[in-house]
């Protein structure tokens, strides 16, 4: 029996099936999508790859040697996978074994240390069997099949935990504690003594079970092992799932009716359902306007069917109210995917995706290779957020592999958003995506919210920066007087946004990234936010030892310092990266605000979307300027959509909601447009813009981005590419560069990049694969290089 397999190897000589023989003692474990070892290359080591294809021909001429071993009972890719692997190199330039382990669970691809920490919190003597010094043990020292072996271990349907069945007759008699030494007049009991007093009370307080990993943190494993060797507790296995804690709490909730508007969208995008050819619905609607609500119920008539639904939102663990949302109307029905699960997290809802437990399957953008069977709906709400196209290798578009999904179990697509994205929204009106537009809020209470525009040149004062306007600061009090609450957004986090010497001039600059430093007030250090380097506070100047430094910018540390000065009485949460580290840190944040424990959300763009609070009457932004002015030819797109959605969590109950927009740019056309909800408006000038610079939606892009320590040689290499370029591709094509990259240092790393932009190439796909593949090589004198189809 032969097979041909994907090996872990991602070069360009690699980027095919290898033929291997399968051994008797396989051949009924073998399967198409499972992971298998194999020996590869000079020394045949053994390395991990996905078997593609069974009963294929031996390749003649070539040795073919016999796999290792079968690392899975059942496959990790389904048939579709491997399918969807085929159309995506098309797309994606990434090698087939990239574009593989995107769609595995994260755990079968753990490495040894994130191992080591799942196998211990198993709370069982695995760990110490695998594991016997503990993490100081190498990887390299274990062989495959025992790393696969831990890894079926780790990555069980429910992991197994040891539990203690406690016996309190046998806690509350003397007998098995006789040997402690008991408090008496003229004694001092032991501390180990004491321990054990304290963790029998704490028995005896607990209910029936609990978990012995917990108990060994509240005490110990020792005196866990003398209340076993007593017979006090019992211990033994029982599975229990990871991600059984999304579903405590969420009481069922019942559709309500439609308005017409939302009616007509279910029927339009129901219809859609078992189309031959996928034609995408753009659905178009004002925030508020119950959007959400169209896409439960259409799920709910897709289930009846007997077919099965994906939802991608973006930035999911921002947006627990929507998960909830889908946990109150389809209970355990639903699997959760996102990057705040923990690895052993993803798996269990991998498990039940793959097991048929799962139907609806709600995550961010990976959650599109979710391995659901019988397709009937596919969702992209927000469809506009550039955090659906993925920021490294492989960077896929979750829309496009969306569209390809869809086509593929004849399924609707649906694509919603307030401000639709230009590529979007121009397909809609040539026909190519069916469109609908809800332009009503859902709440026939819930009025638009008046906005704003705040001048602040009308507002400088000579103290320096004031980040909350006269104007916005009578409204917030206003605000709070009525016991209402305010959201606040300033799209960049931090205290100040760079240091300056006002003596020399000189910025304090990162040593890793050519980008200045920012002013972290609350862990006192300079930060990074590329490179995460960070360093003390200077206080004086590095280049001349002048004392005269000062902090410039404001970002959410600051302004939080400025609410507390201006409105003590005020209750401020501030939400953030930092703020938002720990796990379960967003739910917490939006369940205090949302319980009025707080009169004042401040935060960056994450607050932008997905909220609801019926009580918020007022949104600001504090500087609506951020990204206006980067050189990105979407940056106007951005602010417009960032300011549109924000300006959309006031007023969604019964009271009117107002909008402060502060900037210095008051007469731009983005804010502008945003100021007054004009989205048709904005779409128009954006597009006129557009079509003058040669730009999407009228152009096609592609992206190649060079990277290497030595600036002399990326640039040498990136004129080579150039020049390949230009021999290959017609002279239609623009070719922009090579040029340094906006940041043109990161993490030690120059970065140099080429765009094309085109309309029709025919051999553009195999230029750069050809590029792709000799960047593999000697040639390329170890530059990195990315290529990024339609680039965000």
């Amino acid at each position: 029996m032969w097979i041909h397999v994907i090996v872990d190897v991602p070069t360009g000589q690699t980027d095919h099936p290898f033929t291997y023989r399968v051994p008797a003692q396989w051949q009924a474990s073998v399967k198409v999508g499972v992971r298998v070892h194999v020996p590869f290359g000079i020394g045949n080591r053994l390395i991990q790859g996905v078997v593609v294809a069974l009963d294929v021909e031996p390749t003649e001429g070539f040795e073919i040697k016999d796999i290792a071993a079968v690392l899975d009972e059942e496959p990790v890719l389904t048939v579709e996978q491997l399918w969807l692997v085929e159309q995506l190199r098309h797309q994606v330039f990434s090698f087939k074994i990239q574009l593989l382990k995107t769609m595995m669970p994260s755990l079968l691809q753990s490495q040894y240390d994130k191992l080591y920490q799942a196998t211990e919190k198993l709370g069982s003597d695995d760990c110490q069997r695998f594991f016997p010094n503990g993490p100081e043990r190498q990887a390299s020292k274990m062989n495959p099949e025992e790393l696969a072996e831990i890894q079926k271990l780790v990555a069980k349907k429910q992991v197994e935990v040891k539990y203690l069945a406690l016996d309190q007759a046998s806690l509350k008699y003397e007998n098995w504690y006789r040997s402690v030494p008991r408090v008496l007049e003229s004694l001092v009991i032991s501390k180990q003594a004491k321990r054990r007093l304290e963790a029998r009370d704490y028995l005896l307080q607990k209910s029936d079970e609990g978990r012995l990993v917990d108990f060994n943190k509240e005490f110990s494993s020792a005196i866990s092992k003398y209340f076993r060797e007593v017979g006090a507790i019992e211990v033994y296995s029982k599975s229990i799932s990871r991600s059984a804690s999304f579903f405590e709490g969420v009481e069922s909730t019942q559709p309500p009716v439609l308005n017409p508007q939302q009616a007509a969208a279910k029927r339009l995008i129901l219809g859609h359902v078992g189309e031959k050819k996928t034609q995408p619905v753009l659905l178009e609607g004002i925030t508020g306007s119950g959007k959400t609500e169209v896409y439960l119920q259409v799920i709910e008539q897709v289930l009846k069917d007997g077919k099965n639904a994906i939802v991608l939102v973006p930035e999911i663990s921002l947006t627990p109210q929507m998960t909830k949302g889908f946990i109150a109307r389809f209970g355990h029905q639903v699997a959760i995917l996102h990057s705040g699960l923990s690895a052993g997290e993803k798996y269990d809802e991998w498990w039940k995706i793959t097991h048929g437990q799962a139907r609806v399957v709600i995550g961010a953008r990976s959650a599109i290779f979710a391995p659901l069977q019988n397709i009937g709906i596919i969702i992209i709400d927000e469809e506009h957020e550039s955090s659906y196209k993925q920021d490294n290798n492989p960077r896929y578009h979750a829309r496009e592999v969306a569209q390809l999904r869809a086509q593929y179990h004849q399924a609707a697509l649906v694509l919603g958003s307030a401000t639709p994205s230009l590529e979007s929204r121009a397909r809609a009106s040539k026909g190519v995506y069916d469109f609908v537009v809800l332009n009503q809020r859902a709440n026939p209470l819930a009025l638009i919210p008046s906005v704003e525009v705040i001048d602040l040149r009308d507002h400088r004062t000579t103290k320096g920066e004031q980040t909350i306007s006269p104007p916005l600061l009578e409204a917030l009090q206003e605000t709070l007087e009525r016991g209402e609450q305010a959201v606040l957004m300033l799209n960049r986090r931090g205290y100040s946004s760079f240091m300056m010497c006002r003596v020399c001039g000189e910025v304090d600059t990162c040593p890793n990234c050519d980008i200045s430093l920012t002013l972290h007030l609350s862990t006192r250090t300079m930060n990074c936010h590329y490179c995460d380097f960070r360093k003390g506070i200077p206080q004086t100047c590095p280049n001349c030892q002048s004392q005269d430094i000062h902090y410039y910018g404001t970002g959410t540390e600051k302004a939080q310092k400025e609410l507390e000065l201006l409105l003590p009485e005020a209750r401020v949460l501030r939400m953030d990266v930092d703020t938002t580290r720990k796990k379960g840190s967003h739910e917490k944040i939006l369940a205090k605000f949302g319980q009025a424990e707080a009169d004042i959300l401040l935060g960056t763009q994450m607050i932008a979307k997905g909220l609801d609070f019926p009580n918020v009457t007022l949104v600001g932004v504090l500087n609506a300027d951020t990204g206006i002015h980067l050189p990105d030819f979407r940056s106007s797109e951005r602010t417009f959509q960032l300011l549109t959605q924000v300006a959309g969590r006031a007023g969604r109950a019964t009271k009117p909601g107002k909008v402060y927009l502060q900037t210095y740019n008051p007469d731009h056309y983005a804010i502008q447009y945003a100021s007054k909800q004009d989205y048709e408006g904005f779409y128009r000038e954006e597009m006129r813009i557009r079509k003058m610079a040669a730009y999407p939606p009228y152009f096609y892009t592609v992206a190649l981005h060079f990277s290497h320590k030595d600036p002399k040689l990326v640039e040498k290499i990136a004129y080579q590419a150039l020049g390949t370029l230009r021999q290959f591709l017609s002279p239609n094509a623009i070719l922009l560069g090579p040029t340094p990259s906006t940041i043109s240092r990161t993490h030690n790393l120059y970065h140099y990049q080429i765009m094309i932009k085109y309309r029709q190439e025919p051999r553009l796909e195999a230029v750069l694969n050809h590029i792709l593949e000799i960047s593999q090589t000697k040639e390329f004198q170890a530059v990195r290089l990315t290529i990024d189809h339609e680039p965000q």
